[in-house]
């Protein structure tokens, strides 16, 4: 089977009408830009999705076409992606927005940060698209994003076997990231659905395009970079995603085990309380 379709097929399976409800909603926010909307994350393995919080991704032709506000247009550009919080029919989720050229780019080896082809390398649908060009370049997108991973991963892991080669890189990605779970995240992801990781490994099986020396520098450059892109579009989101202060302590709480409580003062000041939080959680050893 060739790579694109995998990806066309396992995009393809089904979700449950309240999420693709969600997705027709949250495309309807853009009714001149939006081409897709993908869902994604640990909710796609979930059946009972009350009380949790859904990731969605919206593509759309340009940022532009996406926003009658220029600052948006703007941010979306320069610091990629913008995120917003919805709720709908009793559910909550939050969503990202990409261009469509961004999204073939983030996808790719030529990224400068994990967070997109780290997501995409994982299962997700596609759950509302514009017409039939918009799900082709939802594959050739979505495509690039596991052999980008795979690819980087092959040098460094100590076993050839796909699934010790898929469960290096995650380890290596979470470290690219400011992020609350818990150490060993990256391999239960793998554990959700060997079998698929398995057949996607084999499926990619080829001689590695970087040494070990190559793979572990450039994982270094976007491990360094990609734990300041997090501070950045952290306070990106306080002026975006109205709770986003609240959203960060629910989510910690949740992967860590912790039990942060936000005060009023850091609803008001999100961006001071997001910088005053940061070194007190590391000290904890909540995030990493």
């Amino acid at each position: 089977m060739h790579i694109e379709a995998f990806v066309a097929a396992e995009l393809a399976e089904p979700v449950s009408p309240r999420v693709t409800k969600m997705a027709e909603a949250i495309a309807a926010l853009y009714p001149n830009a939006a081409r897709a909307v993908l869902f994604y994350g640990s909710c796609l393995r979930e059946q009972q999705l009350d009380g949790l919080m859904l990731d969605f991704y919206v593509i759309v032709d340009s940022y532009d076409h996406a926003y009658p506000s220029r600052w948006l247009a703007l941010a979306n550009q320069w610091i990629p992606p913008n995120v917003f919080p919805f709720a709908h029919d009793g559910l909550a989720a939050k969503y990202a927005v990409l261009s469509e050229v961004d999204f073939l780019t983030l996808n790719g080896p030529e990224a400068s940060t994990v967070s997109v082809w780290a997501r995409f390398s994982q299962p997700t649908r596609l759950v509302w698209m514009k017409d039939q060009g918009a799900r082709d370049n939802v594959i050739k997108s979505v495509a690039r994003a596991a052999p980008t991973m795979f690819d980087l991963s092959l040098p460094i892991s100590s076993d050839q076997d796909p699934l010790c080669v898929w469960q290096a890189g995650y380890a290596e990605t979470y470290k690219g990231e400011i992020r609350a779970e818990r150490s060993g995240r990256g391999g239960s992801i793998v554990d959700s659905d060997p079998d698929r990781f398995a057949r996607f490994g084999k499926l990619l099986g080829r001689d590695a395009p970087y040494s070990e020396a190559e793979a572990k520098r450039k994982w270094s450059r976007l491990q360094r970079r990609g734990k300041l892109l997090t501070i950045v579009r952290l306070a990106k989101a306080s002026m975006t995603f109205a709770g986003g202060i609240d959203y960060l302590a629910w989510k910690i709480n949740r992967h860590a085990g912790t039990q942060i409580t936000i005060k009023p003062w850091q609803r008001k000041w999100p961006i001071l309380a997001a910088f005053t939080l940061l070194p007190k959680l590391f000290f904890k050893g909540a995030i990493k």
